[in-house]
């Protein structure tokens, strides 16, 4: 499918929009299948969010995924990517936000503009150790208090750390 918002008003629309209002936060954007992507800064997160929701109608937040980067962090990349699955219902328009944090660096909470989130954001910290500003409740779900690490990066032993979790 090619890179461009020509087939979809809607996603036209919601490109636009972000670049005018936000336009040192918008790194890139492009259509990929059917749904439009868009790069921000860390720092415009919660604004952005917040305009997405209020003024653009993006109103369910599906999930969050973290990527481990660790290859490319030696680079003077991020360490994470987290990406924000948004809907728009009715008409089911998809974006997805994709964020660039580092090992010791921490994003704000999408929980004051999306209550669903709450235990993404939770997992995302247990599992890979991202931190998010704000979040009502930030401790692990998965893992016992105790445990030191986050399983789910790139660079966690995979038969655990001393013989076993």
């Amino acid at each position: 499918m090619p890179d461009t918002t020509a087939d979809s008003p809607e996603l036209r629309q919601a490109a636009d929009s972000l670049a005018g209002r936000f336009p040192g936060a918008v790194l890139s954007s492009a259509v990929e299948k059917g749904e439009l992507a868009v790069r921000l800064r860390k720092e415009d997160l919660a604004a952005v969010l917040f305009f997405l929701k209020d003024e653009m109608g993006f109103n369910a937040l599906d999930d969050i995924i973290v990527l481990d980067n660790i290859r490319s962090s030696g680079d003077g990349g991020k360490r994470f990517t987290v990406l924000y699955q948004l809907y728009r219902f009715p008409g089911f328009v998809r974006l997805r936000l994709a964020v660039d944090v580092g090992e010791n660096e921490a994003l704000d909470s999408a929980v004051p503009v999306y209550r669903s989130v709450d235990w993404a954001e939770r997992e995302a910290f247990d599992m890979f150790g991202v931190r998010f500003e704000g979040h009502p409740g930030l401790r692990r779900i998965y893992m016992p208090d105790e445990f030191e690490g986050h399983p789910l990066r790139k660079d966690f032993p995979l038969g655990g750390r001393d013989g076993g979790i």
